[in-house]
């Protein structure tokens, strides 16, 4: 970890081991840590100004809701956003929660601060007919026969299996053949079993016929031009060709196709809980957002699941 000016030893240390609890027990994914790093030690920064002396982790005992205000107001003046504010005082209040467990005081002040209230931007998904056109598509945005079989697998997994584009470019050769389950290891090295759709396994073995390369085991699966694990930012400005050439929103993203694949399972009668697994959210309330369920569709889908009804 970084030096960090006016804070103690004592208090960087406890950062290193609250990130190495987060790390090991709970799982936290590395960008998500280096994300709460960055959020904590730029609420400390703040706390040394605020009270002007050096900062050690008994101040954090005598923290006033008045001074969270005082951070949280700073931090609105510095250009902050309010999604922004919110994932930084989730960081310091799960620190607070750690440190008062271990030097013992009440740490109200802090895990009672309210964040600021936002709208989720929600991804918007693809109509059926429009992904079906990008898969169909996407294979004429490049001439080499291989890429375009590459760019048709990758999408076809993202709708068709509801994978993240770093889980599907993350793939390792060790799949091959791609039977009908693929196990996927997520965000925070949680895993979970997928289906796939015979469209996706034949999507791959096209362009595991058509690969240049020696897709070894322990290699990648999905291969650039030079033959090292593809970038995600190709992957973009195919589906940026794509939608262009369709006449679709620029909302039209990788990461839209597995927006789509749930909204569009749920229209079919999926329930949100097996979506949930699917997708590999840690809460039902995360599918909920990001299905963009409305109420009458919620209440119908109780109604026929639920045993009372």
């Amino acid at each position: 970890m970084a030096e960090l000016t006016g804070i103690s030893d004592a208090l960087t240390d406890a950062m290193s081991r609250w990130l190495d609890h987060l790390r090991a027990v709970d799982g936290v994914a590395g960008n998500t840590l280096a994300a709460y790093q960055r959020d904590l030690a730029g609420f400390l920064g703040f706390l040394t100004g605020h009270f002007g002396e050096s900062l050690g982790p008994a101040p954090l005992s005598r923290l006033t809701t008045s001074d969270m205000r005082a951070w949280m107001a700073n931090e609105r003046a510095r250009g902050l956003s309010a999604r922004s504010l919110a994932r930084a005082l989730s960081a310091v209040k799960n620190f607070a929660g750690w440190m008062a467990e271990r030097e013992e005081f009440d740490a109200t002040a802090i895990l009672a601060a309210r964040a600021p209230k936002y709208r989720r931007k929600l991804p918007r998904p693809l109509a059926e007919e429009a992904a079906r056109a990008v898969i169909d598509t996407i294979e004429l945005q490049s001439e080499e026969p291989w890429i375009a079989a590459r760019d048709v697998a990758v999408v076809t997994l993202l709708y068709g299996c509801g994978l993240r584009i770093s889980e599907a470019l993350g793939l390792a050769a060790d799949v091959l053949p791609m039977g009908e389950v693929l196990r996927i290891r997520g965000k925070g090295g949680k895993e979970r079993l997928v289906p796939v759709l015979p469209a996706a396994r034949a999507a791959v073995a096209g362009y595991v016929r058509l690969c240049p390369f020696d897709l070894a085991p322990g290699s990648p699966l999905f291969r650039g031009k030079r033959g090292g694990q593809l970038n995600p930012r190709l992957v973009a400005l195919a589906m940026e060709r794509t939608r262009l050439q369709l006449g679709l929103p620029a909302t039209a993203t990788p990461h839209a196709l597995r927006h789509s694949f749930a909204t569009h399972l749920l229209a079919a009668g999926g329930d949100l809980r097996s979506i949930q697994e699917l997708l590999g959210h840690a809460s039902l309330s995360t599918t909920q957002a990001y299905t963009a369920v409305d109420a009458a569709r919620l209440m119908e889908v109780y109604d026929k699941a639920h045993p009372l009804a």
